[in-house]
């Protein structure tokens, strides 16, 4: 299983539905955590760091409606993108569900091709390489499909550690990332690895842009961690 594979929370209280839509989503190639209610959605965010979030409205205690509030005001969570499934197929509904910060609304009953669809187009916005999109930061260009860097039109050799560290950057230039959040992305949450060695690779990552010249656009940020730009 690739470490920087796009991760889904499911957050269903229907247990077939619940499967259906993992099953679908791993198919498609992403990683998915499950919930059945709000409470254990709203737990799972912290272990998990979705990448996106699929919510039905109607859930037992705790609202899809509520979930999805609470989401949107955390800091830390408030940028990953929430699909909403409801029932409730009135223009109020859809209004509120996306005034509460839900990134899109789907009726149900829903197509499950539609929503995989759905699924990608959000992350596209997000996660653009895990979408297998094109990044550019300066001179320095990115093809995720191809595994190729270049930087000033020339070709740069690159570990997978490093080409997928440079991918976590380019996705977000300028966001500072802590060393635990590069070993959650870039290794695996499953896998043991000492933080001293993001270090390593960051400093492997730097020889590497800069093998044909130019200036080093890796910032250490201290006591915090590396940034692009």
């Amino acid at each position: 299983m690739a470490a920087d594979q796009p991760t889904v929370l499911v957050v269903e209280d229907e247990a077939a539905q619940r499967e259906v839509l993992s099953y679908n989503l791993e198919s498609e190639g992403f990683r998915v955590a499950r919930a059945e209610n709000g409470e254990e959605a709203l737990m799972l965010l912290d272990e998990e760091h979705p990448d996106i979030i699929v919510l039905d409205w109607m859930l037992p205690n705790v609202s899809g409606i509520e979930v999805c509030r609470q989401i949107k005001t955390r800091p830390e969570t408030r940028n990953v993108p929430i699909i909403m499934l409801s029932a409730r197929s009135e223009e109020v509904d859809r209004v509120r569900g996306l005034e509460t910060g839900a990134d899109d609304y789907v009726v149900k009953p829903y197509s499950v091709v539609e929503l995989m669809a759905r699924v990608k187009a959000q992350l596209r916005r997000t996660r653009p390489a895990a979408a297998g999109l094109r990044l550019e930061y300066e001179d320095i260009v990115l093809d995720s499909e191809t595994h190729r860097v270049t930087r000033s039109g020339s070709l740069l050799k690159l570990g997978p550690t490093e080409f997928r560290l440079l991918t976590t950057f380019m996705e977000k230039p300028g966001r500072v990332w802590s060393r635990e959040q590069l070993l959650d992305r870039v290794w695996g949450r499953d896998i043991y690895v000492d933080t001293r060695t993001v270090d390593v690779h960051i400093g492997r990552l730097r020889k590497a842009l800069c093998q044909n010249g130019g200036g080093d656009p890796l910032r250490t940020v201290r006591g915090a961690g590396y940034a692009l730009g």
